[in-house]
């Protein structure tokens, strides 16, 4: 495993991270310690997860989230297993019934992030994250909590995912003139499949010196090559559970004869699919690192067997024709 520097921090990153989305919520407890115990002998030691993680984000009961820090602050228990992690987490997503369950006004922030700390059963956040862009609370707000958050010692380094670069450069612009801590970090998605942070996004980061942490590298698992058109999910899978994003994808005018062409790639290479499609990521250099949502320890040793190799030019340029013939 390599690791990179997070933006213009000196914290330093794996390349490839483990995101624990299904944590509580696909998977159970003792299947997610095999989990976070095979990423974390691989050199994974960056764990990303979120205080809406659960099952409540599939039944729409937002009293039922927080499973995925629950487990988390379980494993902490084992000793020595917090001091060898970093640790992200987000806020905003509706935790609750009342008015001020989700967001991220101040009111919201400190609250979250002291549920969020007795779930992990730790008192720091490493990566502390804002889910989304939010227009109802002022950005000043936002960041002068995630600020003293900082100053208090819960939070290491803050940062945002599902950002447009214009509104980091707003929030970096309010950080600089009243002296608060700056998003140094943004988490988008971005795999073969999903390329739109490659216009506006990825040139902002690497000019601002922003960190990328991206979601989804294998296109929410169609790049592992599991989904046929016009077959049925196979049984334990995402697509099987009926995770509406993915669904969404499979619908796309285009996208099985693009995991066709890829597949063809990655034979060629003698890789599978999803170690090609992680690779192809890898190979920007603006990409800081990758989140791997794994439900098997397996797949961990699988998807990095080939690292730290990079694609070619030329199959750079190759998937260039391929992803984007259907634009």
């Amino acid at each position: 495993m390599q690791y990179r520097a997070l933006g213009r921090t000196g914290l330093k990153v794996p390349e490839v991270s483990l995101g624990c989305m299904a944590f509580g919520r696909w998977i159970e407890k003792d299947q997610s310690f095999r989990v976070m115990d095979a990423a974390l002998d691989s050199g994974m030691n960056l764990f990303d997860t979120a205080d809406v993680y659960g099952r409540g984000m599939d039944i729409g009961d937002p009293t039922q989230s927080g499973e995925s820090e629950t487990i988390i602050g379980e494993w902490f228990k084992q000793e020595g297993k917090r001091d060898r992690v970093v640790l992200a987490t987000k806020v905003h997503g509706k935790v609750g019934t009342g008015t001020n369950d989700s967001g991220q006004s101040r009111y919201h922030i400190m609250r979250a992030v002291e549920n969020s700390l007795r779930r992990l059963q730790t008192d720091y956040i490493d990566l502390y994250q804002v889910h989304r862009f939010e227009e109802e609370t002022p950005l000043e707000e936002t960041l002068e909590a995630l600020s003293d958050l900082v100053r208090q010692g819960k939070v290491r380094y803050i940062g945002c995912s599902n950002y447009a670069a214009w509104q980091i450069a707003k929030a970096h612009g309010i950080s600089a003139l009243n002296k608060l801590h700056r998003y140094e970090s943004v988490q988008p998605q971005y795999s073969i499949l999903a390329r739109e942070i490659e216009n506006e996004l990825l040139p902002f980061c690497a000019s601002e010196k922003v960190g990328v942490i991206v979601y989804s590298p294998l296109g929410r698992g169609l790049l592992t090559g599991k989904y046929r058109s016009g077959e049925q999910a196979p049984e334990g899978t995402r697509g099987a559970k009926g995770e509406k994003r993915l669904q969404l994808l499979m619908e796309e005018e285009g996208t099985f004869e693009i995991v066709a062409g890829l597949q063809k790639l990655a034979d060629e290479r003698g890789w599978t699919l999803a170690q090609f499609a992680l690779g192809w990521v890898l190979s920007n250099p603006v990409i800081t690192s990758a989140i791997m949502g794994v439900s098997r320890p397996e797949q961990i040793s699988d998807a990095i067997k080939h690292l730290p190799e990079r694609l070619t030019q030329e199959e750079l340029q190759a998937v260039d024709r391929i992803s984007r013939a259907r634009k």
